[in-house]
């Protein structure tokens, strides 16, 4: 449900088995990775992502795994991109429906109360090359987030349909 509808029966899906490892639960042939939600964590929180993220996001996952902390990732990442070891594509999507306090509902297909969120990676850019406020004018305006770093990104956060 978090890629966009003409696109999901393409998508690669990745998430977790049974046994909670992560693993690749449908093959896609399409520009899509879906990543499912976690059952084992409370909410729900799926993203969708341009195939040309998969690289950062996947070393993202490995640092994780070996136990490195949130800013140690970014770092690692960060100093990877300097050095062109890993790279970001500016204009790469990432698409997250998340909903702390509900779940997926498989009798009826749907995540009641989740919303939409949207992420346009920008590496390196900043509120002076953008034009966009580094906070949200308004819940629903488009803003920058970690501008000046390789992570720098235009976040849309529409309202909720509710």
């Amino acid at each position: 449900m978090t890629a966009p509808e003409k696109s999901r029966a393409g998508c690669k899906v990745i998430g977790y088995n049974m046994a909670g490892e992560f693993v690749t639960l449908k093959e896609g042939n399409n520009e899509f990775i879906v990543i499912a939600d976690n059952p084992n964590q409370g909410g729900f929180n799926a993203a969708c992502y341009h195939n040309s993220l998969e690289p950062f996001m996947a070393r993202g996952r490995a640092l994780k795994a070996e136990g490195k902390s949130g800013q140690e990732i970014f770092d690692i990442r960060e100093a990877e991109m300097n050095s062109g070891e890993l790279e970001i594509t500016a204009g790469s999507t990432l698409h997250i429906y998340y909903g702390s306090e509900t779940m997926y509902d498989s009798t009826t297909s749907i995540v009641e109360g989740a919303n939409l969120r949207y992420v346009i990676y920008m590496p390196w850019s900043t509120s002076e090359s953008t034009g966009l406020p580094e906070v949200p004018f308004a819940s629903n305006h488009p803003w920058i987030m970690n501008p000046g770093t390789h992570r720098a990104h235009i976040m849309i956060s529409p309202l909720s349909e509710s």
